[in-house]
């Protein structure tokens, strides 16, 4: 899946979509996809100057987004968001800098009609950077912003 396909199906968009090509995908079971992170994303300005690292809430955002992908056609619903409910056991391994191109993997290990749990692990050249697991909850968009 490439850009333009990932744009159809998530609702994040730069300077904040996080995924950017998803190499394997089964609805409802796992998915893994590629973040190429470049020198220019804005937060590198103040993160750190001297010595630029990716901050470990933007590693857990790229899984989320990743994750998203994972629930299916969520049209089908356009009255629910599916919103990260609890972020469990993440662990930040070794930096994240301008030029890896991340690895990003995440699997469903629990679905219920009130919630779904993902293992993430986030890889570079071979080499394990960061992971952990989400919850996320469905809720009605409604109830967001009223």
């Amino acid at each position: 899946m490439n850009i333009i396909e990932i744009n159809k199906k998530i609702k994040q968009r730069p300077p904040f979509q996080m995924i950017e090509r998803v190499t394997e995908l089964e609805v409802g079971k796992y998915a893994n996809g590629i973040k190429c992170v470049s020198v220019n994303e804005p937060y590198f300005a103040g993160h750190f100057p001297d010595a630029p690292v990716m901050p470990g809430v933007l590693l857990i955002e790229c899984a989320a987004q990743l994750c998203s992908l994972v629930f299916g056609d969520t049209k089908s619903e356009p009255d629910k968001l599916y919103m990260l409910l609890k972020v469990k056991d993440f662990k930040f391994l070794k930096p994240v800098i301008p030029g890896d191109r991340l690895e990003i993997s995440v699997k469903a290990t629990m679905s219920s009609a009130a919630a779904y749990e993902f293992a993430a692990e986030i890889m570079c050249d071979g080499v394990l950077k960061a992971k952990g697991s989400m919850l996320f909850t469905a809720v009605d968009t409604d109830s967001v912003y009223n």
